[in-house]
């Protein structure tokens, strides 16, 4: 089940019912000092320094209860107190070059602007650009609204409790969080929060997902997805999109492409059938899902699939998923009474199909998914960037914590939109669409994650072999 989004509020309303069952606050700041002690202990080897800054609450608490877990390291413990008279002793920790500075000052219970003494303070530590694990929140971060009180500790991963914040999630708040964790399971007890609009996806919400397969099965069970794809000096999203549709075992993919650049792409597939575009080419029955878009930038295929990209979307019973070039040629008009429509904007599409600029469409990426989905008959919206969005004009909205900063590179939304396509078209995995999409993207960063553990400078033809091979 995913996670809810809490406010600070909702958080504090989940400790008090907690702490109302016998169960103490101690207990669940040992149990947090556990997991923190584990996230530090894999970002280090053995012997490497680490720096913890505790602050005078319940966050520095939770540090100091990660120090007897932390027996292979060596620890510093700098206990903060005054800023003022404690700035020289940072200065001399951070010249120490600690391996991990563990930020544990202040939680998400700070509600007032930082003083001079502690903007100075949390300034310095940034200033050293040593790798930074947050407890809870980065310290000087409004867990509500993602602004700062004047200061906040730049992490490179923030291990969050119990839940992510809500102001955690804000484009104002990405580059202090850095990656955002949860450590969930620390002994409160099973949330009473009621839901809010926004869920946080997890490994775990795809146990046993997709299903596994009956023996006595044959391709035609699986689907026939077909893409439209690949233009002049495009031809390799085409070829992308095929490769990750393949990656989610489609039973059956035909890839329609322009003359120009059929060679090019047929030499580079095996299992799929490569057809070239004509006019008269049939894509309604039998395919069971048609993907349009990769590799349509050419001005000859804006003048030959506009018309096709628009004539699907309105006509076409069987799911549609939409990307890239082809978003520009979307109608407005009804679609089918329960068809299944997907698009998968980056924030630059998203931008041109509201008519607004990225800057507001970052600034409010929920709102963006909603109003999108209203606009264009209640399709789903897979929103891509950090922290991919997934959701439709109602219900909840789908939040995505896999994913690095390599996924941004050409062909990666190809990929992810190919993988997309080929999971839908089968059958069987379109009766919740919802965990098919969240499925999708969320495997799609967590290849991306599994490539960086490897090596530093991967590349998108590696992702859509590592594609879907992720274990939960």
């Amino acid at each position: 089940m995913s996670l809810s989004i809490l406010s600070v509020a909702q958080m504090r309303e989940w400790e008090a019912a907690t702490w109302a069952t016998g169960r103490t606050e101690a207990e669940v700041i040992q149990r947090v000092g556990q997991a923190v002690a584990q996230r530090a202990l894999s970002l280090t080897r053995t012997s490497a320094p680490i720096l913890i800054l505790a602050g005078k609450g319940h966050n520095g608490d939770d540090a100091r209860a990660a120090m007897p877990h932390l027996a292979t390291r060596v620890v510093q413990c700098l206990n903060i107190t005054d800023p003022t008279a404690q700035l020289g002793e940072l200065q001399s920790a951070l010249a120490r070059q600690p391996a991990l500075v563990i930020d544990a000052l202040f939680g998400i219970g700070l509600n007032r602007p930082l003083d001079e003494a502690w903007q100075r303070f949390i300034n310095e530590l940034n200033a050293a650009k040593l790798r930074v694990l947050s407890v809870d929140v980065p310290s000087g971060l409004n867990a509500d609204t993602g602004e700062t009180f004047g200061a906040a500790v730049t992490a490179e991963i923030t291990l969050t409790v119990g839940a992510p914040k809500l102001g955690m999630l804000g484009s104002t708040a990405w580059n202090v969080v850095g990656r955002l964790e949860v450590a969930n399971d620390v002994g409160l007890i099973s949330s009473q929060v009621t839901h809010g609009e926004l869920v946080w996806t997890e490994a775990q919400d795809f146990s046993g997902f997709p299903p596994p397969r009956s023996i006595a099965t044959h391709k035609g069970d699986f689907g026939h997805l077909v893409i439209v794809a690949g233009s002049l000096g495009y031809h390799g999203a085409a070829v992308l999109a095929a490769r990750a549709a393949q990656r989610a075992n489609t039973g059956l993919i035909t890839l329609h492409t322009l003359t120009d650049v059929y060679h090019a792409v047929a030499s580079q597939l095996r299992g799929p059938m490569v057809r070239i575009w004509s006019a008269e080419a049939q894509l309604i029955a039998p395919h069971s899902a048609v993907l349009i878009g990769p590799g349509l930038a050419a001005p000859e295929a804006a003048e030959e699939f506009n018309k096709v990209a628009r004539k699907l979307w309105r006509d076409q019973p069987t799911p549609v998923v939409v990307d890239a070039s082809a978003l520009d040629w979307l109608p407005l008009d009804p679609v089918p009474k329960g068809a299944i429509r997907v698009i998968t904007p980056h924030p630059g599409e998203a931008a041109r199909l509201l008519k607004t600029s990225v800057a507001n469409v970052q600034a409010d990426r929920p709102r963006a998914v909603r109003e999108i989905s209203h606009r264009f008959g209640n399709c789903w919206v897979v929103l891509k960037g950090h922290q991919t969005l997934v959701g439709r004009s109602t219900g909840e909205i789908s939040v995505n914590s896999s994913g690095n900063p390599l996924l941004a590179q050409g062909g990666s939304g190809d990929v992810v939109a190919g993988f997309i396509a080929g999971l839908i078209a089968q059958p069987a995995l379109q009766h919740d669409l919802d965990k098919t999409l969240r499925f999708a993207v969320w495997q799609h960063g967590a290849a991306a994650d599994q490539l960086s553990a490897q090596r530093p400078n991967w590349i998108v033809d590696e992702l859509a072999d590592a594609l879907g091979a992720v274990e939960v």
